[in-house]
């Protein structure tokens, strides 16, 4: 059972989301979320408080009358659930009602136990809110996403429950939840927050972090495949350049190739005299750089992403909503850590590391399937008969096609602020749309990786010496041997591939 009541890592989020952990909340956030709520309460007695006594956004400057309050926040929670396009995947909407309990459990929201104890329940019980793509432009935080979240913890609205969509009603009788209470700010401290942006953002980074370590393998086994020298990814060269992200990538693929049989030693090859007196090299003297500079071209990604990963981990543990309630300091404060500027930007660029790790396995796809440039493996690794079999020639223009859609995807949503809510909201972060492109851009790259995964298989095949390989090598081809036989028959590969791609993006590759 995890706690919460204390800081959130990146690793609890993979307990709940990936291994079905349990939440509970402790008796010492039950008591300090009270004591917000009844500060809250008689602070706003006789004084004006943004979303407890007026209007919202421009209209702010409307006094509501105190028989109209809670009725003012059922009206903000349904007016905004508005949201369009496809709906969210349930697992990312998971993730950010832990981040939206996590937020709203530090006490700083002014809000009563009942929200937090729902929401507990949805998440321990897997029934996640119907919540769609597009809506939000991240600037009073996810309003639009968090509003649908809000509609089902009122009662209304829809949500997935055991692979269905269904009515809230009907599931919260099935299983005797009860809808939250509304006593005073339960709607705004639901709505204005980044949870939404920064939950597809913490599920893009577990992702991103298997993503990364599955090109690692499939670049360490690619060398193998050709022969190729080690001193590129020594600790020698590497360490020295400064970047302690391009040491560690090296040190992966030492780790990876430490047993190989196929590596070559420079020494043993072109640092003998006879090679010398050769006037043109029998021997490759350096690889093509996307074999060569693996801990160049992937160090600044792991930078990224460990970037990124601070950057989200700091967001789950704030307060980000509007205004906060400070009882240590008798005050309410009025801003907006609502904005969701530090995650749409660590999203553009964890969007752009990721599409350049999808630019690095299509390039090492390229090399594997042209026999021109490898002079190794025959076109497009066909272990068939050549002209008559095609291997996988088709698969190459999926993933191209894939590699260039997420090239276009990269443009950065950080920039494209667009004013809006008569223009009180000038300046937003369109972050939760940034997570959303920054999702797609890992799910295509996550397919490309598949069809190089299957490249590869076919080049141990051809090799046809499997105990020449390092034993991780060796325990990957076993991995992904059996789903993909295409040594005599053309047949559809676009199960292959998905089938490929799944067990890619649910395990990992060390």
């Amino acid at each position: 059972m995890l706690s919460i009541k204390a800081t959130l890592k990146l690793s609890d989020f993979r307990q709940v989301l990936f291994e079905n952990q349990q939440l509970e909340i402790s008796e010492e956030i039950l008591e300090k979320v009270t004591t917000s709520f009844s500060f809250l309460q008689n602070f706003a007695k006789d004084k004006v408080i943004y979303g407890v006594n007026t209007g919202f956004g421009p209209m702010a400057q409307y006094k509501i009358a105190d028989k109209d309050r809670l009725q003012l926040q059922y009206n903000l929670i349904r007016s905004h659930a508005s949201g369009t396009g496809k709906a969210i995947d349930p697992l990312c909407v998971k993730a950010s009602m832990v981040a939206r309990l996590n937020s709203l459990s530090l006490g700083y929201s002014g809000i009563n136990t009942s929200v937090l104890e729902t929401m507990q329940q949805l998440i321990n019980r897997d029934v996640t809110p119907l919540v769609f793509e597009h809506g939000g432009v991240g600037a009073s935080g996810d309003l639009v996403q968090l509003a649908h979240l809000a509609l089902v913890l009122i009662g209304e609205g829809e949500v997935f429950y055991k692979g269905e969509r269904k009515a809230t009603k009907l599931v919260f009788q099935q299983l005797s939840i009860k809808p939250i209470e509304i006593k005073l700010r339960e709607g705004l401290a639901l709505i204005n927050g980044t949870s939404v942006m920064t939950g597809i953002g913490i599920v893009n980074l577990i992702h991103a972090k298997r993503l990364l370590d599955w090109s690692v393998c499939c670049s360490s086994m690619l060398n193998e495949l050709v022969s190729a020298y080690s001193d590129h990814y020594s600790s020698e060269l590497n360490n020295s350049k400064l970047h302690e992200s391009q040491h560690e990538i090296a040190k992966m693929m030492r780790d990876h190739l430490h047993d190989s049989h196929r590596i070559k030693n420079r020494q043993d090859h072109l640092y003998r005299e006879t090679s010398t007196s050769e006037a043109i090299f029998s021997e490759k003297v350096q690889e093509y750089y996307s074999l060569r500079c693996i801990p160049q071209i992937l160090g600044p990604v792991l930078a990224t992403i460990n970037s990124a990963e601070k950057i989200l981990i700091d967001e789950v543990n704030s307060a980000n909503d509007n205004p906060i309630v400070s009882v240590e300091d008798q005050m309410v404060y009025h801003g907006g850590n609502f904005h969701g500027d530090f995650i749409s930007l660590e999203m553009d660029k964890l969007k752009l590391v990721m599409t350049r790790l999808s630019m690095l396995c299509e390039r090492q796809l390229n090399y594997l399937l042209n026999s021109k440039l490898n002079e190794i493996f025959p076109p497009f690794v066909n272990l068939g008969k050549l002209g008559l079999n095609f291997g996988l020639q088709g698969a190459q223009f999926s993933a191209v096609s894939t590699t260039a859609e997420n090239q276009t995807l990269s443009n950065s949503m950080y920039v494209h602020s667009i004013s809006n809510n008569n223009d009180n909201q000038d300046i937003v972060s369109m972050g939760t749309n940034a997570a959303n492109i920054t999702k797609t851009v890992i799910d295509n790259t996550y397919q490309v990786l598949a069809v190089e995964m299957m490249a590869i298989i076919q080049g141990i095949k051809h090799i046809d010496k499997l105990d020449s390989f390092s034993n991780k090598s060796i325990e990957i081809f076993e991995k992904f041997n059996d789903k993909l036989n295409l040594e005599k028959e053309d047949f559809p590969l676009y199960k292959s591939i998905e089938d490929i791609t799944k067990s890619l993006k649910e395990n990992d590759a060390y």
